[in-house]
C-alpha cells in the first residue's frame, strides 16, 4: 500500500497534486510520503511484537535527511555501510547506540569515527576486519562491541547483483568456519562478541531463504553458545522485497517475515535485529517527468522524458521494472500502445522500459514511474552534466523540498582548472 492516489483524474501525494509540485520546483524530481513511510516503519515494528527487537532502518536505500529524521522520530535504528553514512546517522539525530555499522571494507578511520562517535556494533565480515577493529580499539582504550557475518550458502532467489549469502558472494565468512572465526575474536583484546549477523540479499519474494538461512543461525547460536559465546543479539538482516509490478503476485508481508523469524530463531532468548530498507522506502517514493517528444521511429515509437539514467539507474543497472503511469488518468477505455520509454541521455542502456503498453501522451504531459523512494536518488548521478534532481517530501496538504537542485555553475564550479593551464584556452 502507498499514498499515491488518483483524485478526480489527477495523481496525488498523500493530499497534494503532483502537478502543484511541479509547477513549484521543476521536473524531473522525486517526491516520498510521509505516511508511507511511517506505515511501512509500523508494520515491520509491529511483526515484532512479543520479542526484544529493534528495526534497524538499512540508510542505504534512502539516506536524505529528512527521511532519517522521520525514521529517528518512529523509533528505529539505523544500518549504514561508511563513515559518510554514519556521519548522516549522527546528522539526523540517531544515537550512537542506535547505529549499527556493516559493510566489508570498514577502514581505520572509520572505525575510530564510529568508536568516538558512539556505535551499537560492528557486523564484522572477515578476519582482517576484525584484527583491525581489535587493534583501533586498544588504541583507543575502548571495547568494539560485534556480531560476526557468516554467510550460510543460501541461495536467495532474486537478481544475482543482489545476492549476498551464497557461498560465491563477497559477504561475511562461510558459516562452516564460523566456530573457529569465533574463538579467534574472543581471543582479540579489542572485541566483544555479542552475536550473529546475517544477511541473504534484497528484493527477496519467497520466505524459503529466510527460513533456511535462520534455521541455521538457530542451529549456530546453539553451538557458539556450547563453546562459551554469550550470543545474546541476532542481526538477519533485510532484503524482503516490494511488488514493483502490480500485476505479479505481492510479495510476503512483514506479518508474515516476523512470523518466520519467531518460529526459527524466538526461542533462542536474543535480542532480534531486522534492517528493511527496501520495503520502507521503496513505495514512499514516486518519480515525476516530462514528457520531452514522442518520436516515430523503424517499427515502434519512444516516449522520450526529461528524467534519464542517472536519476533512476535501476532499469539500466538491473534491468528493473517500474509501473510508469500518467500522473493525469487516462479516461477508461482508453486504447493503450506499445512504446519505448528513454531519457535523453547519449546512451542506449538510457532505457527504462521497451514496447510497454501506455496511453496515448504528448509533450508536457507527466508521469510517475512507481515504486521509486528507494535505491533511486542515492544512486543518482551527474553524468551528461544534469543536475542531481530534487526530493520532495509530503505531510498530508505540506510538501517541502528536502533537497534542491543545484545550479549548473554549482556543478561546474566543484572544478578546478591547474595553474599551468590558465590562460591556455
Amino acid at each position: 500500500m502507498d499514498h499515491f492516489l488518483y483524485r478526480d483524474g489527477i495523481l496525488h501525494a498523500e493530499d497534494v497534486a503532483i502537478p502543484e509540485i511541479a509547477a513549484a520546483v521543476g521536473t524531473p524530481f522525486y517526491v516520498y510520503s510521509t505516511a508511507t513511510l511511517t506505515r511501512h516503519f509500523r508494520l515491520f515494528d509491529e511483526a515484532l511484537a512479543g520479542l526484544d527487537h529493534l528495526v534497524c532502518y538499512a540508510m542505504k536505500a534512502n539516506s536524505n535527511q529528512a527521511v532519517l529524521r522521520l525514521m529517528a522520530s518512529l523509533g528505529a535504528g539505523v544500518d549504514v555501510v561508511s563513515g559518510g553514512e554514519y556521519r548522516r546517522a549522527k546528522a539526523a539525530g540517531f544515537t550512537g547506540d542506535r547505529i549499527v555499522f556493516s559493510g566489508v571494507g570498514k577502514t581505520a578511520e572509520e572505525m575510530e569515527l564510529s568508536l568516538t562517535g558512539g556505535i551499537r556494533q560492528f557486523n564484522v565480515e572477515s578476519e582482517p576486519e576484525m584484527e583491525l577493529l581489535s587493534e583501533v580499539a586498544s588504541r583507543l582504550g575502548v571495547v568494539a562491541p560485534i556480531t560476526i557475518r557468516v554467510n550460510p550458502d543460501v541461495d536467495a532467489k532474486t537478481h544475482e547483483k543482489i545476492a549476498t549469502g551464497k557461498s560465491e558472494n563477497k559477504f561475511g565468512i562461510p558459516i562452516s568456519r564460523a566456530r573457529e572465526v569465533y574463538a579467534h575474536a574472543a581471543s582479540l583484546p579489542g572485541l566483544e562478541v555479542i552475536g550473529i549477523d546475517v544477511h541473504i540479499g534484497s528484493q527477496l519474494t519467497d520466505l524459503e531463504p529466510f527460513e533456511l538461512a535462520y534455521t541455521k543461525v538457530a542451529e549456530l547460536t546453539r553451538e557458539l553458545r556450547v563453546d562459551g559465546h554469550d550470543i545474546r543479539r541476532l542481526d538477519l538482516g533485510g532484503g524482503l522485497g516490494i511488488p514493483y509490478e502490480r500485476s505479479n503476485k505481492a510479495p510476503p508481508l512483514p506479518m508474515e517475515y516476523g512470523e518466520v523469524i519467531k518460529r526459527t530463531v524466538g526461542d533462542l532468548g536474543c535480542e532480534i535485529e531486522i534492517e528493511p530498507g527496501r520495503l520502507i522506502a521503496g513505495n514512499s517514493g514516486i518519480l515525476v517527468s516530462s514528457v520531452i517528444y514522442v518520436k516515430s521511429g523503424e517499427g515502434r515509437d519512444f516516449l522520450i522524458l526529461d528524467a534519464a539514467m542517472n536519476d533512476l539507474i535501476r532499469p539500466a543497472m538491473y534491468g528493473a521494472w517500474h509501473d510508469i503511469v500518467p500522473v493525469k488518468e487516462a479516461p477508461a477505455g482508453t486504447e493503450l500502445h506499445p512504446i519505448d520509454v528513454v531519457g535523453p541521455v547519449c546512451e542506449t542502456g538510457d532505457t527504462f522500459t521497451r514496447q510497454r503498453p501506455l496511453p496515448p501522451m504528448v509533450s508536457g504531459d507527466l508521469v510517475a514511474f512507481r515504486s521509486a523512494g528507494a535505491y533511486g536518488a542515492v544512486m543518482a548521478s551527474e553524468y551528461n552534466t544534469r543536475p542531481l534532481i530534487p526530493e520532495v517530501l509530503v505531510h498530508g496538504h505540506q510538501f517541502a523540498v528536502i533537497r534542491s537542485r543545484p545550479t549548473f555553475d554549482e556543478i561546474i564550479n566543484r572544478d578546478t582548472i591547474p595553474q599551468w593551464l590558465e590562460g591556455s584556452a
